[in-house]
């Protein structure tokens, strides 16, 4: 089993969506990250941070996947936060984000969304691209109240 996967599977029941995990480092020196949102659309607390930590850590103790030691950090979204579903980007609709599509980047201001498909303002020209064109979104900005 994927640890991306994994962590779905253990966290998701829980209330939390995981965002992101990224493995760095090689050999006997590994670090995990794993990015979670909460379900409900609350903010993540740090209660929610250390569920997460303990529920994880002890399936990644059961996995066993890496030769050696390694670090687990779980963590809220942040600032950058990965857009990748039509929910994510209708929830911050109206901010800009950050978007690789077509081996091109660009920043454009998030102006519809539909199931299937993302429409942007970059600099006053409209671009819509299918959620499956786009290989990676994130927030360029972050709203000045929880959402």
């Amino acid at each position: 089993m994927e640890l991306a996967e994994a962590a779905e599977t253990l966290l998701g029941p829980l209330g939390y969506e995981v965002l992101e995990l990224t493995v760095s480092g090689k050999g006997k020196k590994r670090g995990v990250l794993v990015r979670i949102d909460r379900l409900d659309g609350a903010p993540v607390t740090m209660d929610d941070v250390e569920t997460a930590t303990g529920v994880f850590s002890l399936e990644l103790d059961r996995l066993d996947p890496f030769e050696g030691e390694y670090n687990l950090e779980v963590e809220s979204p942040g600032p950058e936060r990965p857009l990748k579903t039509a929910g994510h980007f209708r929830r911050f609709s109206g901010l800009l984000a950050k978007v690789r599509a077509h081996d091109e980047t660009f920043i454009g201001r998030v102006t519809d969304v539909t199931e299937d498909r993302v429409t942007f303002d970059i600099k006053g020209q409209t671009r819509e691209l299918a959620l499956t064109e786009i290989q990676i979104a994130r927030l360029a900005e972050w709203p000045d109240t929880p959402r």
